[in-house]
């Protein structure tokens, strides 16, 4: 049956197959159960009163089919919801047929009994043509122009023997009929092994994925289970790597309950599927007590983690948001974002530099903003290696602004977003970063504002991360390029990181620098390996790992904490706090004087720069120094 064909005729096909179905009904109790075939010549009147009997139904069953919109239901699409009410709309149509026949036509009716039998069978019948049209429509519509052969067949096997399984199961022999050959399901539960599940068997455990894959030749895992361990996900997903086999994976049930088809679900599995983190959790009862009904300011908001802030900021209603920044683009996307999601709150975007004192000050006049979160900065290691001048306009000299700014203008709190970078730094960037650090713990200890930093790693999938560029470089055929082979990174995600900086504020006094825990570091050569393996292709076979050698400013290992500093525990176990540091305003003054002496004589020798820096950031080395080279 073609679907053109079809969708051209239904509204008279449809119809005739519900009419066709009535007259089966009166047929199959007339002559299997009451034994009064209604062409039988002995008995007229039975035959008459049947007769008029399905004229009525075809009549009532016309209306009330109509009425409630059966014939509007798009077939292939329908459930078992759609025929339990084609059930019951049969059989409320046959006692209405009843009721018209004993109260209007005096006739004399069969025990109601009978009646439901006629109704039951021809719900029944009206089901089962209405299965056996969607069969054929959806077997159209898949291999419409398709052989699928056991050569062309991808081997397909599924972890995991539970709900989602069982759907996307039901879901391949349905609208992906043919396309894949489904090799069976791994599954850790004892007790379920040799079950099916949709009529597939379970045929072994997580420690069985390598062997399977390799007896049968598997090209695709779909990893279907939804609730799971983090660390079970990442031991399982490990173990998939390395099988050569493409990966899908089932996000989580909050990302997919609105999801109707959970085969749409699936996706390629990101490298946060391998962190093994758990989720944050946060006290959002003090968050809300800070942010609420509050002017809060973001600078860098059309950033990664700039963006990120005024999204969880949002959640807590704040009387007003102001999102900050140098580039336009960004800016204006999560403006017309949030401005959509949140029509009735107070919205700005403000295009500014951080670097223009006067600009810094009109703003805070204008708007006196309570809280500040500081994520402007210029973050890229080689670039600011080679354009050290800019970081310290930028990085520094912002930072001062906006620090003498909360403080005229009375803000209660500044929350600078720091970097590990920023421990024992080896470049520019990093060595930028700790100075400001210096400067918010000297400031507040003269100022009514609570200056704080907060401190983590990498944030995965923030502009400037390997994950972006090793995915492009993949899709591109390679090479990926690392410049270490022992070169580690610590990783987060961005909400993940947003989160427990909004949590971090909650436990701020001043001065504080709160340490994030980023858990274990990542070699980003395997790294880059997992990502490869799980695109389904084979390291140095289908695409290539190169070493490119250090960047100017990269050191092997990044460091949260500096030899100096003690950590203190919070109430939350994924805080910490470093013990203050010894700095005062007119300490910090006088490093300012030597950089802006750099900036006013426009020095451009990087050396010079570099060294008048160290002597600003005593811990600020050579990457060679730090790396015992």
């Amino acid at each position: 049956m073609e679907i053109d064909t079809f969708g051209k005729y239904r509204n008279f096909l449809l119809p005739l197959v519900d009419c066709i179905a009535i007259i089966f009904g009166y047929y199959f109790v007339s002559v299997l159960i009451t034994d009064s075939f209604l062409m039988n010549p002995t008995s007229a009147m039975t035959r008459n009163e049947i007769i008029v009997s399905i004229i009525l139904a075809i009549i009532v069953f016309q209306i009330v089919f109509r009425v409630t919109k059966r014939y509007s239901n798009i077939i292939r699409y329908e459930n078992n919801q759609d025929y339990i009410v084609y059930i019951i709309l049969s059989i409320i149509s046959i006692l209405i047929v009843s009721l018209i026949e004993e109260l209007i036509l005096h006739m004399v009716n069969p025990s109601i009994k009978l009646n439901l039998v006629v109704g039951l069978i021809i719900g029944i019948t009206i089901v089962v043509v209405r299965l056996l049209i969607r069969y054929i429509l959806l077997s159209d519509i898949v291999n419409k122009g398709i052989n699928y052969t056991p050569e062309n067949q991808k081997k397909l096997l599924i972890i995991g023997g539970g709900y989602s399984a069982n759907d996307i199961i039901k879901t391949l022999n349905t609208t992906l009929k043919g396309q894949y050959d489904i090799i069976g399901i791994i599954d850790d539960n004892k007790k379920r092994m040799g079950y099916s599940v949709a009529g597939v068997r379970i045929i072994g455990n997580r420690y069985d994925i390598e062997k399977i894959c390799a007896k049968y030749n598997v090209d695709s895992i779909f990893f279907s289970i939804v609730n799971i361990d983090n660390k079970d996900k990442k031991e399982i997903l490990e173990l998939c790597s390395k099988t050569g086999a493409e990966i899908k994976i089932l996000p989580s049930l909050r990302e997919i309950i609105t999801e109707e088809n959970l085969f749409q679900s699936l996706r390629d599995v990101e490298i946060e599927d391998l962190l093994g983190r758990d989720p944050v959790e946060l006290d959002n009862n003090n968050i809300k007590s800070l942010i609420h009904d509050k002017i809060v300011l973001v600078t860098g908001g059309g950033g990664s983690i700039g963006e990120e802030l005024c999204r969880q900021i949002m959640i807590h209603d704040p009387k007003q948001l102001l999102m900050l920044d140098i580039y336009e683009n960004n800016l204006y996307d999560i403006e017309v974002e949030l401005k959509a999601k949140y029509p009735n709150n107070d919205i700005k975007a403000i295009i500014a530099n951080i670097r223009d004192k006067q600009r810094m000050f009109d703003l805070f006049e204008e708007y006196s903003p309570e809280v500040v979160f500081h994520a402007a900065a210029h973050k890229h290691v080689p670039l600011m290696e080679n354009n050290p001048t800019e970081a310290i306009k930028n990085n520094v000299f912002g930072t001062y602004n906006l620090v003498n700014a909360c403080d005229k203008y009375k803000t209660k709190r500044f929350i600078l977003i720091s970097t590990d970078k920023a421990v024992n730094p080896t470049n520019i960037m990093g060595a930028t970063k700790r100075l400001c650090e210096m400067i918010i713990q000297a400031k507040d200890k003269e100022s009514e504002t609570e200056y704080v930093a907060v401190r983590f790693g990498n944030v995965l999938g923030s502009n400037g991360s390997v994950v972006p560029l090793f995915k492009k470089q993949i899709k591109e055929g390679g090479p990926v390029t690392v410049t270490h082979k022992e070169i580690t990174r610590f990783f987060m995600t961005i909400p993940e990181a947003v989160a427990l900086v909004l949590q971090s504020i909650t436990y701020a006094k001043g001065g504080e620098i709160f340490v994030l825990n980023m858990g274990e570091p990542v070699k980003i050569y395997d790294l880059a390996k997992s990502l490869i393996e799980l695109s389904g292709l084979k390291l140095d076979e289908d695409i290539k790992i190169e070493i490119t050698g250090m960047r100017p400013g990269e050191k092997l290992y990044e460091e949260l904490l500096m030899d100096e500093e003690n950590l203190e525990e919070t109430n939350h176990e994924k805080i910490f706090i470093t013990e203050p540091m010894n700095f005062t305003m007119e300490d910090i003054e006088e490093k300012l004087d030597s950089l802006r002496y750099l900036l006013d004589n426009d020095i451009t020798d990087k050396e010079e720069i570099k060294d008048t820096m160290k002597k600003c950031v005593p811990t600020y080395k050579s990457p060679q120094e730090i790396n015992g080279e």
